[in-house]
């Protein structure tokens, strides 16, 4: 019994990623709003009615998207974050980006595109993960010693400044393809550069 029951579920978990995969193929070319149901089921050779099995509509599947995409990230920024000065750490940040852009465009272009999008739960939960990275920098920040005398407002500000930053990274690298990926890291290796520059005068 338990061994049907563990297949069930393998199977289970695999048409729900089949779905995502789907989903994420169209969605490399229209937004999420103009995806339909049928679309993603017809792509995947399963009936309508079984997409319910896994996702309540389109933007409950596009809010797992979004975890997929974005949740899986905390724990590699947070390695980032601690390695041991600033031009290693932006040396990590710049790779891990340009990684994910690598192995997972649809990923960054589904995240780009939703993040001001027509669906708003998804919207909410791009924004969610986006203040929970915010929340990470900005603690790892407060405790460093350059931030002595800085207001938990300022190093939100800061924290928000980084993250804001890594995500136009991202989409610069999406845009630019691998010819231009060194140019794009590159530049914003400069980029974080100066905005490390400027945290260390704030006070000043």
């Amino acid at each position: 019994m338990s061994h049907t029951v563990g297949v069930r579920r393998a199977q289970k978990q695999r048409t729900r990623q089949a779905l995502l995969d789907a989903a994420l193929r169209l969605l490399e070319e229209q937004s999420l709003s103009s995806l339909g149901l049928r679309e993603v089921t017809r792509a995947v050779g399963v009936a309508p009615t079984a997409f319910y099995r896994h996702f309540r509509d389109m933007a409950d599947l596009g809010v797992a998207l979004v975890d997929e995409t974005l949740g899986s990230l905390h724990v590699p920024i947070g390695e980032a974050l601690h390695a041991d000065d600033d031009e290693q750490r932006i040396e990590h940040a710049v790779a891990l980006i340009a990684g994910l852009v690598r192995t997972s465009p649809l990923h960054v272009r589904f995240v780009a595109r939703e993040r001001h999008g027509g669906v708003a739960p998804v919207r909410a939960a791009i924004a969610e993960q986006l203040r929970r990275f915010t929340d990470e920098v900005a603690q790892f920040c407060a405790d460093e010693p350059e931030s002595a005398g800085w207001t938990e407002e300022d190093l939100r500000m800061l924290a928000a400044v980084y993250v804001d930053h890594m995500m136009a990274a991202g989409y610069a690298f999406l845009e630019a393809g691998p010819e231009g990926e060194g140019r794009v890291a590159d530049t914003t290796r400069r980029q974080l550069r100066l905005i490390s520059l400027g945290r260390r005068h704030w006070l000043d």
